[in-house]
């Protein structure tokens, strides 16, 4: 009899410890976009390659980039789908150094949406002042799909607006 009780006890513990945390695609994410501005371009990961953009971004969210993609940035092979932003998209440009001072943290959204707001430096090899102590800020929509969390947006903050990664796929998608 003490048995039932004591396995619904562990069953029940091990479900919680089990439940993934909104903050685990945004870490992965962040962990390839630091490791690239820390590497040489050979070395460069891309969070839309195939394995990351299945497992830790939303069915919309890839459905969009798909579409996006038949209007690659640059040329490629064969003219096969491609690269649709020519930059990175986390930290908004084409060149930087090394981030640093990354900060994650999470706050309730609404309407079943996480929000996790990213704050880093990414222009302290540079030597003007200003810009070097400059932190950037990014915000992921993370939603539960399928019983795991997934981004199903990204938004960058500058200059008091913020924009959204999921309409910018949707307006290059239709050749805007």
């Amino acid at each position: 009899m003490r048995t039932l009780p004591l396995a619904l006890a562990f069953s029940l513990l091990s479900s919680f410890a089990l439940a993934a945390d909104p903050m685990d695609p945004v870490k992965e994410v962040m962990k390839i976009t630091q490791d690239n501005w820390n590497t040489v371009d050979s070395d460069w990961k891309y969070i839309f390659d195939p394995d990351p953009l299945a497992r830790l971004f939303s069915k919309k969210f890839q459905t969009a980039y798909a579409e996006a993609a038949k209007h690659p940035a640059y040329e490629t092979e064969n003219n096969q789908p491609g690269d649709p932003f020519g930059y990175d998209v986390i930290t908004s440009s084409q060149d930087g150094c090394p981030l640093q001072e990354v900060a994650t943290k999470t706050a309730p959204g609404a309407n079943g949406i996480t929000d996790v707001t990213v704050t880093f430096k990414q222009w302290t090899c540079v030597d003007d002042a200003e810009v070097k102590n400059s932190v950037s800020e990014v915000h992921f929509d993370v939603i539960d799909e399928s019983g795991k969390p997934v981004i199903d947006d990204i938004h960058r903050v500058g200059e008091g607006e913020r924009d959204s990664l999921l309409e910018e796929m949707q307006s290059i998608a239709k050749g805007e």
